[in-house]
């Protein structure tokens, strides 16, 4: 699964701001044309966005995603028509229901690339799952073409749908069921932002509640959020290296006909000796992306 423990957000109208973003080193970095952007300054964001993208991206070295209008609002199409130049990683879709939406997206992305010379298949898909609808149909959003890498939960739109405000009661059936359905088709689940920027105790409290359910990244709306992610996000040296003592017993064992050993009073089989692996897999993945971004 793709790492991007922090998917940071920035307006695609804001000179300022996406001046700033050259200075921030998040796993994914998303150029806004949607939300962020008033509806009166999204032509002029659209012309930004597609300047910025290979500047930000040849300054960062993250990887660089635009987020664009769901198919409903009639504006995907002059979206995708201005921000699919070389340096694009991915488009985010807004509001994504279905996998109808997910292969039409894929479909003019494919043109375009022809197009443009753009390597058929190097940009990928981000679904945001913020409606009723869109849950109800998200795995199959999820498994609708091999462009799309990860799920993104959408608490604030998701809850206007809904009709009812963002508290635990509200968002957490589908704050799992998000996890769950990006978990089922491979993808790495994103959740939703933590708005309260300078609340950082209850930023690492609520990212750590959301790990439980199967997390691996956030949404962020702040720069003083991306450390914090990261920490979350990441494997700590206790937990590095007790995956790597019991990968190194537990191979060993395997070398003498043993399907299992005590360890510290417990039993180390081969369904934790595939976590544990896990855990040390997923540092290399962590290490390989922090590598091919430029010093700050």
């Amino acid at each position: 699964m793709v790492v991007l423990r922090s998917v940071m957000y920035t307006p695609g109208n804001n000179e300022k701001l996406i001046e700033s973003g050259k200075k921030l080193r998040p796993d994914l970095l998303v150029l806004d044309l949607e939300d962020s952007v008033p509806f009166t300054e999204v032509s002029k964001a659209r012309d930004m966005v597609k300047a910025a993208i290979p500047d930000v991206k040849n300054a960062t070295g993250c990887l660089i995603y635009s987020r664009i209008h769901d198919w409903r609002t009639g504006m995907t199409e002059d979206d995708l028509d201005k921000i699919i130049v070389n340096g694009i990683d991915g488009i985010v879709l807004a509001k994504t229901e279905g996998a109808a939406d997910v292969k039409l997206l894929e479909n003019r992305i494919t043109q375009l690339e022809k197009e443009r010379g753009i390597p058929i298949g190097s940009i990928s898909i981000q679904c945001l799952i913020e409606t009723a609808r869109g849950l109800v149909l998200a795995h199959e959003a999820a498994a609708a073409s091999v462009r799309v890498n990860s799920l993104v939960f959408g608490a604030v739109d998701y809850t206007r749908d809904m009709q009812t405000t963002i508290t635990p009661t509200a968002t957490d059936v589908a704050r799992t069921w998000t996890a769950i359905a990006a978990r089922s088709a491979g993808l790495t689940p994103i959740d939703a932002p933590w708005p309260a920027f300078t609340d950082t105790e209850g930023f690492r409290k609520d990212t750590a509640y959301g790990r439980e359910m199967g997390y691996l990244g956030r949404m962020l709306i702040h720069p003083n959020q991306i450390q914090p992610s990261h920490e979350v996000y990441s494997p700590n040296q206790e937990q590095i290296a007790y995956a790597r003592e019991v990968v190194e017993m537990f191979e060993d064992a395997m070398k003498k006909g043993l399907a299992s050993v005590p360890l510290r009073g417990k039993m180390i089989d081969i369904a934790v000796y595939r976590t544990e692996k896990g855990v040390l897999d997923r540092l290399r993945e962590i290490q390989a992306l922090e590598a091919k971004k430029k010093p700050p």
